[in-house]
């Protein structure tokens, strides 16, 4: 295959990966409202450094629902739409207290503490609540794909691809470290079912802590 080919056999296999992501988060989804939210997966044990500057764990984040996505700052396609929306979500969850916003850059190599700092300035980001974490790419990737089931892979800037391409749906966890959904940021009616479920998870008392 050609250097050329290559490029894009990886934005097909990721295309295809993010699709079959979405079906089963659909297919995973209650159509009953009354039913409890279902477990997608779980979340593997990390460690990794916020812009702050203290480390962050999965034990850190244990005990209150949380709303994760992936960013990078130097992303001028989907990062910036994610977070607005993430910034939408913070604002019509003003009334949940205990929910937690967790951004996680995808290019820790470049996006430091400082860097993200500014990002999470630029976007008038309520730190007490929202996280913007880097660290380890190893531990990212791991926590991206195998828990949380977002994917990512290398883009490639001379065929117009952003350098990282990655999910665009937002995960939600429960205090027990658990996914209990996934919504595409690009679907408004998947955002506004987002907020519901996430009043549905503060209400549920086994999503708490394990």
């Amino acid at each position: 295959m050609s250097g050329r080919g290559r490029p894009l056999v990886r934005i097909a296999g990721l295309l295809l990966v993010l699709a079959a992501a979405g079906v089963l988060a659909a297919k995973l989804l209650p159509g009953d409202r009354d039913e409890p939210l279902p477990v997608i997966a779980e979340i593997p044990e990390f460690r990794l450094i916020e812009a702050s500057g203290r480390p962050v764990t999965r034990a850190d984040l244990a005990g209150k629902p949380w709303v994760a996505d992936l960013i990078f700052t130097s992303c001028s396609g989907i990062c910036p739409a994610m977070t607005q929306e993430m910034s939408r979500l913070a604002k019509h969850t003003a009334d949940v207290p205990d929910l937690r916003l967790v951004s996680i850059t995808v290019d820790p190599a470049r996006d430091t503490p400082e860097k993200l700092t500014e990002y999470a300035a630029r976007f008038g980001a309520d730190r007490s609540r929202w996280l913007f974490l880097t660290g380890d790419d190893a531990v990212i990737r791991k926590l991206a794909r195998e828990g949380l089931l977002l994917p990512v892979a290398e883009g490639d800037p001379s065929q117009g691809d952003e350098a990282i391409l990655h999910s665009p749906r937002f995960a939600l966890i429960d205090g027990r470290g658990r996914v209990r959904g996934s919504y595409d940021m690009r679907d408004a009616e998947a955002m506004l079912r987002l907020r519901g479920d996430v009043r549905r998870l503060v209400e549920e008392p086994s999503a708490a802590s394990g």
